[in-house]
């Protein structure tokens, strides 16, 4: 079976989109990045770096030096789908970040999105 396209799509193409979104609603380009960080354990030296080199997700996420495990706890519906019926591991982890990402854009609060055991 062929892999979905957004494995192969930059990192840095669709970062922009994230950071647009949240600032569009109130919210900060470096709340995004916190976001990111707490998801995937990337420093943000790491992050930038990533995002220079246009990493593709498949890379971004194989990569990521530590992928916290209360993201578990992200819990919903995101374009469509609920997080918790996804079973390609690669697309539940992309899924959690616009998830995080759509709450931020939402207004909820950053203790909420990076949630707690």
């Amino acid at each position: 079976m062929a892999k979905h396209r957004i494995y192969k799509m930059s990192f840095a193409g669709v970062y922009p989109h994230y950071v647009t979104k949240a600032e569009k609603k109130g919210r900060t380009k470096s709340e995004v990045d916190e976001i990111i960080r707490w998801l995937t354990g990337y420093s943000q030296e790491q992050l930038e770096a990533h995002i220079e080199n246009k990493t593709n997700f498949e890379t971004f996420f194989a990569e990521a030096p530590n992928l916290n495990p209360s993201r578990a706890l992200i819990k919903g519906v995101i374009c469509g789908v609920r997080i918790e019926e996804i079973e390609d591991p690669l697309m539940k982890e992309a899924r959690y970040m616009d998830k995080l990402i759509d709450e931020l854009a939402k207004g909820k609060a950053m203790e909420k999105i990076l949630r707690k055991p």
